[in-house]
């Protein structure tokens, strides 16, 4: 008989963004993301932080002041289409910590994703989820809040012959 507390793909693939929100440097936001195909193979990743070659030492990380980090960083969804290299992402589904700005909604439009799903939906009053959800709606690419009965997946990296 098989096992049956196993997690489902939207956790699975909700897990995978979690786990890429880890790589981000930024001391206040970790955001995460990973598109999916429609046969539930996993196109790309990403999360947000600076662009290549631009050093996570020399650009700012904080959110107040003149020069702040919003005019550098680039968004884990964004990140996500770019890292898939132009491979096909039409018909796909993105899986994403926090609701998508406005910027990341144009390019997931663009990009050919039908379906957004996120945890959180923190900046919903916003101007610019507020702007993203008509876009979105208006394209017709689905959005839905991830329900899960989850709180946690955690992972260990114990080498099976140490288990107890």
């Amino acid at each position: 008989m098989k096992r049956a507390d196993y997690i489902s793909w939207d956790e699975y693939f909700m897990g995978i963004a979690m786990l890429a929100a880890k790589r981000s440097k930024d001391p206040n936001t970790q955001v995460g993301a990973c598109i999916v195909s429609e046969d539930n193979i996993i196109i790309s990743t990403g999360y947000n932080g600076m662009p290549k070659g631009c050093s996570d030492d020399e650009f700012p990380w904080n959110r107040d002041g003149a020069v702040n980090k919003y005019a550098f960083v680039v968004h884990a969804e964004l990140n996500a289409i770019l890292n898939a290299n132009g491979r096909d992402l039409r018909g796909s589904r993105v899986y994403v910590a926090l609701f998508p700005c406005n910027e990341c909604a144009k390019a997931i439009i663009q990009s050919g994703v039908k379906e957004v799903l996120y945890l959180s939906d923190k900046y919903a009053d916003s101007m610019s989820t507020l702007a993203s959800k008509r876009m979105l709606e208006a394209a017709g690419v689905k959005f839905r809040q991830l329900k899960t009965n989850l709180d946690s997946i955690t992972l260990d990296f114990i080498p099976e012959e140490n288990r107890k």
